[in-house]
């Protein structure tokens, strides 16, 4: 009986420790993982990081603008009939019912910008007592603030002209995430409503007529309010049949 009873207790040691073995074997593995986890990706998640920023933060200024302007259109259906929009005038080609390009010599001194930074565009219509009335979009008056553009960009720009109406955006940073980013963000858009220009090889055109275009060695996100390649030859369009 004595015998007994010491072979059971021994089996129950036996298979505590065995146990102990096997709960320590498991926090080594779960260390391990842990450490692993820590160490090798830490440079994808600050990248994943950085990735997920610039495309909120894009996006979110993408929908701001897109929304001021269509504001914009549909408070003031008739625009500025006054703009020359033939092939020799201010401003060839534009739709009259969109603000024209911030730097348009169409635009009195006092209301013309330098460039054609998009916090400077003006809503066409009858803002101040004249049909033909530009005010600013983007400022105090409005109650509408543009923000400053996402870390790593430059200032959102304008066009309003023969191929269309867009905005764009441009950075000449080498940050591998900004291509992850921009590309992520063009496939949140239908064909045609945005596209990436890849400049780093070269300075490429962003309109037909060679007036404006993504820098040397830089990327570009474009998006379209209205786009007129079905009529015009851009290369750098997803589609050049958009209708």
């Amino acid at each position: 009986m004595a015998n007994q009873m010491l072979n059971t207790q021994n089996n129950k040691r036996a298979s505590e420790k065995g146990s102990a073995l096997i709960y320590i074997l498991i926090a080594i593995a779960l260390l391990a993982a842990l450490t692993f986890s820590f160490m090798e990706p830490s440079s994808q998640q600050t990248s994943s990081q950085n990735t997920f920023k610039s495309v909120a933060a894009l996006n979110g200024q993408i929908d701001t603008i897109r929304s001021a302007i269509q504001e914009c259109v549909l408070k003031y259906p008739n625009g500025d009939d006054s703009v020359d929009n033939s092939g020799t005038g201010t401003d060839p080609g534009a739709h009259i019912r969109y603000p024209l390009a911030p730097n348009s010599t169409h635009l009195p001194v006092g209301y013309r910008a330098s460039d054609r930074t998009i916090e400077n565009i003006r809503c066409p219509g009858h803002n101040a007592g004249s049909d033909n009335q530009h005010m600013k979009i983007f400022g105090g008056s409005s109650g509408k603030f543009m923000p400053p553009p996402p870390e790593m960009f430059n200032d959102w720009q304008y066009y309003n002209g023969t191929d269309g109406v867009f905005f764009w955006i441009e950075t000449a940073k080498s940050d591998a995430y900004l291509e992850s980013a921009l590309e992520r963000l063009n496939e949140k858009f239908g064909t045609c409503e945005a596209d990436v220009i890849d400049a780093t090889g070269g300075a490429e055109d962003l309109d037909s007529d060679t007036t404006i275009a993504c820098a040397s060695g830089s990327l570009c996100l474009r998006v379209w309010m209205i786009s007129n390649a079905a009529t015009q030859t851009l290369v750098n369009v997803d589609d050049v049949s958009c209708e």
